[in-house]
């Protein structure tokens, strides 16, 4: 990796204290409640907005239109438009009930039995907590409902009849085990892991978690392609070089130590609203993981 010049550093950190005192707080209460703890995980750690907004002509989201679904990108999987998550009875979720979305969220199915494809980060949603999936879900049905119909995804090849045993209780974690709660955030809710992951076939290869090495969409540029990079603590190929403070300003700012700037397929602009100890727990769980080349 390109070390950065001090002046370019110090623009870095002074930019992430910033993020640390306007974007980020401590972690969320357990006091709070269902509809909070879901509007965090939807417009902060799970970027919902990245794939169910639809965005303009500049790749900024459309004011008023907050999860209505119509974003269009072409993955390896197909040609993908993002469905309205709004609770409209006509054109969103809004005939979902709570179960139902929950249900949609950890087994991938819909209400009439058809899958959910790709995008949808299904193999680590399956292990969203009863609670979080279902703030989500009490979220998404509290939301102005926008009528936007939109087209339907298509797939290049035929999706699987199910994603799986179907997942009933899921625990909430600890979030005192920073590792094993960075873990949680970066797998089932944030879904760092689902990009920076590499795929064998209609499955990740876990044995090479957090490898990168994806051929993804460029949402800020729909002409571009990018690669989903190492962010493994390899000292050559991933992140074992970058300090803790570097990691939070991709993280947090979209910004590379060298001070170049991420694609924004990574929804740093959500991530900034991250508190700080989800954030810290995040680093702490990417310095644990294996180095890969």
């Amino acid at each position: 990796m390109t070390a950065c010049r001090p002046t370019a550093r110090v623009l870095l950190v002074a930019c992430l204290c910033a993020a640390a005192l306007f974007g980020t707080t401590s972690a969320p209460s357990v006091s709070q409640t269902y509809r909070q703890r879901g509007a965090y995980l939807v417009d902060a750690l799970a970027a919902c907005g990245n794939c169910h907004t639809p965005h303009d002509a500049t790749s900024k989201p459309i004011p008023g239109m907050e999860l209505a679904g119509g974003r269009e990108f072409d993955i390896e999987a197909g040609h993908i438009v993002g469905p309205n998550i709004t609770p409209d009875r006509e054109t969103g979720i809004g005939d979902w009930s709570i179960g139902q979305i929950v249900y949609g969220l950890r087994n991938g199915k819909r209400p009439d039995g058809t899958v959910i494809g790709p995008p949808m980060p299904i193999e680590f949603y399956r292990q969203l907590s009863d609670r979080d999936a279902e703030a989500i879900a009490v979220y998404l049905k509290s939301l102005k409902p926008v009528r936007h119909p939109v087209a339907r995804s298509h797939y290049k090849l035929s999706q699987p009849p199910s994603h799986g045993p179907i997942v009933g209780h899921v625990a909430e974690p600890n979030p005192r085990d920073k590792i094993a709660y960075g873990a949680y955030l970066a797998g089932p809710v944030a879904h760092c892991m689902e990009c920076h992951t590499p795929r064998d076939g209609p499955r990740l290869d876990m044995s090479r978690l957090g490898a990168g090495g994806r051929d993804l969409p460029d949402l800020g540029n729909p002409e571009a392609r990018t690669v989903s990079r190492n962010i493994t603590p390899d000292l050559d190929a991933g992140l074992g070089k970058w300090s803790d403070a570097d990691i939070k300003a991709a993280i947090l700012l979209g910004h590379r130590p060298d001070g170049t700037k991420l694609a924004r397929t990574m929804p740093f602009d959500a991530y900034n609203r991250m508190s700080s100890d989800d954030v810290n727990a995040i680093v702490d769980y990417l310095r644990s993981l294996k180095p890969l080349k």
